[in-house]
């Protein structure tokens, strides 16, 4: 009877070990399962874009295809701005979904590797790799070359973001601020092949064409173009006749109702002001130069969108287009950026894919920032710890659903802009004002705060978007660089050196 009940017993022992490892054999397989199903991710950065794209409307000549087409496919957000009219700062924001103010980086320098209290924040391609993405960069995702082939940072990284093919010298006259060779328009005998967005265009078409099915990706590749200088093959200029070229609104005394700080931002810089583009005739050319390269850049978007709509994941992957910052092109009396106005801080921000209505606009305030807890929640992943930005998913959802929080731009501590779905309120680090009622002034240029007789009802509203001014600020991280603005007790400091106010340049 004993060696029985050992006999059942080691049945039941070998029937249960069975059972335990078909268990974990079907939820293993269950979590492969689930991991592969989850929607990838192909995120497509544009350097220096402002809203001259087709699906926002901001010049009516300019033709770019692919981003229309993406936007029909999905949901354009009319009202995004960045969170830093600056490379570096706003792909740090982008990122880490960290505010400038929170991270005290707002020129082009430091890396946040480099600083030690921001070492260990986590990025979003970090965050989609701890849940089992394949992460891969290409281009210009970060500024300059930070993070480039740091396994750390991404499991696979392509080709360094770049104008590509250069003339032998300058197209254009000398250029004020000791003549930066950045500061260059125009075209010249190369081809498109030459040129650097059309190799991170082919590196993340072939990424596609060989994507392994079993893992979900994370895929970014960012294009360098319409940033300066501004080169693009013939073709591309001539969809853009001299003869027939609209040239952007810049009105006589438009910065007569801006206060001097408005200068203090944008102080000493390789960009040229309106005035010297006049000067110099130049004004026409970088207008056409800016829009050849938008539509070149759209044909590498293109590219790049061709590849996932014939490759195996195009039902599964969520698209996300974006731009760091918009340019000024003679508006507000200079060109680049480095502004709170719209010119610099309204933005291109496309989302389509699983999940995301077709051929949808929502007109509410949106925020650069709010795309890492965005492509979370989008993926079914939790919420990332530390986020500043809020998740976008209410607006596709409903996309005429009020959302109450503005979108807050920063350029160097204590000088914002805030918007709503009708607002512009800008405050300086000195605490001079703009206000502007973008509903019947789109152009901004009428600054409701500017005289002795102020409207009751206008300094409401400044007060009512004044609350969302961030409350505390990081002064200059440690190692900041390049564009960088300080008010300390005896004045503004640029670059390290004290300004002075009578010596702006017009």
């Amino acid at each position: 009877m004993a060696n029985q009940n050992h006999f059942f017993s080691a049945h039941r022992l070998i029937i249960f070990g069975i059972l335990l490892v078909v268990g974990f054999s079907v939820s293993e397989a269950c979590a492969e399962t689930s991991r592969a199903k989850r929607p990838n991710i192909l995120m497509i950065a544009i350097d220096d874009l402002n809203d001259w794209v087709e699906p926002l409307g901001g010049h009516p000549d300019v033709k770019t295809p692919a981003m229309q087409g993406l936007a029909s496919r999905g949901m354009t957000f009319t009202n995004a701005h960045c969170q830093a009219p600056l490379c570096n700062p706003s792909r740090t924001s982008i990122m880490t979904g960290k505010r400038p103010t929170s991270t005290g980086v707002y020129g082009l320098a430091p890396w946040i590797r480099n600083v030690p209290e921001l070492s260990s924040l986590v990025t979003m391609p970090q965050y989609f790799r701890n849940h089992g993405y394949r992460t891969l960069i290409g281009g210009k995702i970060y500024h300059g070359g930070n993070g480039f082939n740091k396994s750390e940072e991404a499991d696979t990284w392509g080709p360094r973001s770049g104008v590509g093919a250069k003339p032998d010298k300058k197209i254009i006259p000398p250029t004020p601020g000791r003549n930066h060779p950045l500061m260059d328009w125009g075209t010249f005998p190369h081809r498109d092949e030459d040129k650097g967005d059309w190799k991170v265009a082919s590196w993340a078409v072939s990424e596609l064409e060989n994507m392994p099915a079993d893992e979900p990706f994370f895929l970014s590749c960012g294009f360098f173009l319409p940033h300066v200088p501004c080169y693009a093959t013939q073709k591309w200029f001539d969809l853009y006749p001299v003869d027939s070229l609209t040239m952007p609104p810049i009105l006589a005394g438009d910065r007569d109702d801006t206060p001097a700080a408005s200068w203090f931002i944008h102080w000493d810089l390789p960009e040229p002001r309106t005035s010297w583009l006049a000067k110099n005739d130049q004004l026409l050319p970088l207008v056409r130069a800016y829009l050849a390269c938008v539509s070149f850049v759209d044909s590498q978007v293109g590219r790049v969108l061709d590849a996932l709509e014939k490759s195996p994941h195009r039902d599964n992957t969520i698209v996300v287009l974006w731009s760091d910052h918009g340019y000024h092109l003679g508006e507000k009396a200079i060109s680049g950026k480095n502004s709170l106005w719209a010119r610099s801080t309204r933005v291109p921000l496309i989302l389509a894919g699983p999940g995301v209505p077709e051929n949808m606009r929502c007109a509410q305030p949106a925020e650069l920032l709010d795309l890492y807890p965005t492509l979370a929640e989008l993926t079914g992943l939790p919420q990332p710890a530390g986020m500043e930005g809020i998740s976008l998913k209410p607006q596709i959802d409903h996309p005429k659903a009020t959302r109450d929080r503005p979108a807050i731009c920063t350029h160097n501590a204590g000088n914002h802009s805030v918007c709503d779905d009708r607002w512009r309120y800008i405050r300086y680090a000195d605490g001079s004002e703009e206000l502007y009622d973008r509903q019947s002034d789109p152009l901004e240029s009428i600054n409701l705060l500017h005289g002795k007789s102020i409207s009751k009802t206008h300094r409401a509203i400044a007060q009512r978007l004044g609350k969302w001014l961030p409350k505390d600020e990081m002064p200059l991280a440690k190692g900041s660089a390049h564009r960088t603005l300080e008010k300390r007790a005896d004045g503004f400091y640029w670059e390290g050196k004290k300004l002075d106010p009578k010596a702006r340049i017009e």
